[in-house]
């Protein structure tokens, strides 16, 4: 098994199941389609948010003494769970820490937002807490546990994009960050920056109004042609909302959601490469028993809806140059 960091994607399902397999009890994620606070509000209770955007390419990442928006908390470290980012690939998993082991203070209640993170998250922050944050970063990217918990929900890639080295263009590079309400402060949580940033007063009421305007006036300094943003809440599992309001509608929908989550994560831990090579010998062995005739038939018909599918994209194409002669799709 490598023992590397793997992308994982920004998708609900895939977060969902990362905190169940991390022992995380009655939490999920939920993707947001838009910066309306009160469709966030409506998934109360919230514990935080998790945003992906790209990296801007006009100016460096990394803030200098000021962020662009907030103002860093140095001091907040001491009291509030923050690691610096020391490894690459690992910034969607410790967004997700950087949520939840801020939630840990049972005093608070679960509508405060306390979350009950499981023994292995709880010993981690004691003894992560004890240390400045970067080492705390350090920590987390040494943990076998979250590593192989991250890695296993990796996106199967069994192909090499070689088009992609030859153009000589680098790809876009994207990052997760988190904002949530800690002590009656909404902080940013980004472990490429020196230290929290403070966004100023937040009840947990107030949390969905308040941070709507600070991804607002985020995405505002993106080029206008920029849509490539993500953002998923991290909730409380919504079918115990449906159980306690007996809302047998809603809670079908989640446990169907439940299920399509299952198959879609059980689909990005294989590559089906040998599968589909092994249907494809067996489809040629089959043509071959059948005899020469048979097999030969079998090929002049694939030789003639290739060329269909070839005329076909010419005339689509006004009869354009031979670039439109290749058809990648299968």
């Amino acid at each position: 098994m490598s023992t590397g960091w793997n992308t994982i994607e920004s998708d609900a399902g895939v977060f969902t199941y990362l905190l169940d397999n991390l022992g995380v009890k009655n939490v999920q994620f939920e993707e947001l389609l838009s910066l309306d606070p009160d469709a966030l509000a409506q998934l109360h209770p919230v514990y935080g948010v998790i945003f992906l955007f790209k990296f801007p390419t006009d100016a460096p990442y990394q803030a200098g003494e000021k962020p662009l928006d907030g103002t860093f908390d140095s001091d907040a470290s001491e009291h509030l769970f923050f690691a610096a980012q020391t490894i690459q690939n690992a910034c969607g998993t410790q967004a997700l820490l950087s949520v939840l082991l801020n939630k840990t203070d049972p005093s608070a209640g679960d509508d405060a937002g306390f979350v009950d993170v499981g023994d292995a998250l709880r010993d981690f922050r004691e003894f992560t807490m004890e240390l400045p944050p970067e080492f705390r970063g350090e920590a987390l990217s040494n943990s076998e546990l979250i590593r192989d918990v991250h890695n296993s929900f990796a996106k199967s890639s069994p192909f090499v994009d070689e088009t992609q080295r030859q153009s000589g263009e680098a790809e876009d590079a994207f990052h997760f960050i988190a904002y949530t309400p800690i002590g009656g402060t909404l902080y940013e949580l980004d472990g490429l920056q020196p230290a929290p940033i403070s966004h100023g007063p937040c009840a947990q009421d107030d949390f969905p109004t308040k941070v709507m305007d600070v991804l607002q006036r985020r995405i505002a300094r993106y080029d206008a042609t920029e849509i490539r943003f993500n953002l998923l809440a991290m909730v409380r599992d919504l079918r115990i909302r449906a159980r306690e309001i007996g809302d047998s509608e809603l809670l079908a929908r989640e446990q169907r959601k439940r299920s399509d989550w299952r198959f879609e994560n059980a689909l990005r831990r294989h590559n089906f490469v040998g599968f589909a090579g092994e249907i494809l010998k067996g489809v040629v062995a089959a043509k071959l028993k059948e005899g020469g005739p048979a097999y030969d038939k079998w090929i002049d018909q694939a030789k003639e809806k290739m060329q269909k599918r070839i005329e076909e994209r010419k005339k689509s194409s006004g009869g354009g140059g031979g670039g439109d002669d290749v058809d990648m799709e299968g």
